[in-house]
């Protein structure tokens, strides 16, 4: 059962302990940012040599592990350590992937493979070994998938990755629909372009003001804001959701 402990206006995650993939840089580096200001203890899971050091500047106590999230033994090791270090984990939050363009009629084998399994394979890869663990321990806790508006939406070019995020949001239904009953809570977030660093670099410019005007809201997203979101959705006041898609897009995909 997912319990319910009373309003929470604060949106409070102090105290927690959170794994964080792809936590180094992007959405999941804003993540932990924001994780690290609530009081979030950290484990950042991400392929950068320097995770360990970005992980100590949030907060001497965070940790940081480089690695490939699509290594079982890794995996493993970042739950393991997380475990250890904290004495249990309450939230992870699958942020590590990747995004190329390529059209349907060319794309190589090759190219498809690597985006499911970063993208997909590995974010239920990791899921599960943290759903084990809090089901083997008695514990409740969430999960966040990052998905896309190209999980919903067709986007030209985009035919690998909007396999992938779309599977993302059936997974986390899947998951939400099964382990709701020892108190693990699943959703997903699905964001229109977000001006991290490769955002901006893929999107300033003509291409990118053109596409604004095909949003209601008449901009992108910032990473914060994604952020902010992840953080309600890991708090007591997102009690009652779990198995939903939460799209941040400005409205792109409500024509």
């Amino acid at each position: 059962m997912i319990p319910y402990h009373g309003p929470d206006a604060e949106y409070s995650l102090k105290g927690k302990t959170a794994i964080i993939t792809g936590g180094a840089a992007g959405i999941g580096l804003a993540t932990a940012e924001f994780f690290a200001k609530k009081g979030v203890n950290l484990v950042i899971a991400d392929l950068n040599p320097e995770a360990n050091s970005i992980a100590k500047k949030l907060g001497s106590g965070n940790i940081g592990l480089p690695g490939n999230i699509c290594d079982a033994n890794y995996r493993k090791l970042v739950m393991d350590t997380a475990a250890a270090k904290f004495g249990g984990v309450d939230i992870l939050v699958n942020s590590a992937g990747i995004v190329a363009l390529e059209k349907a009629e060319t794309i190589s084998e090759a190219f498809w493979d690597r985006t499911i399994e970063i993208n997909l394979k590995a974010s239920f890869m990791m899921a599960q070994v943290f759903g084990a663990w809090l089901i083997e321990n008695k514990k409740q806790g969430s999960i966040v998938n990052m998905a896309s508006q190209a999980g919903v939406i067709a986007l030209d070019k985009h035919v690998a990755y909007c396999a992938s995020k779309g599977g993302i949001i059936a997974m986390t239904k899947v998951l939400a629909f099964e382990w709701g009953k020892y108190g693990i809570r699943v959703n997903a977030v699905s964001p229109t372009v977000v001006l991290t660093e490769l955002g901006h670099r893929a999107w300033d410019g003509p291409v990118g003001e053109a596409f604004k005007k095909e949003i209601p809201a008449e901009r992108f997203a910032e990473p914060e804001e994604i952020a902010g979101i992840i953080g309600f959705l890991c708090s007591d006041a997102a009690a009652m959701i779990t198995g939903h898609n939460l799209l941040v897009d400005g409205g792109y995909t409500i024509k």
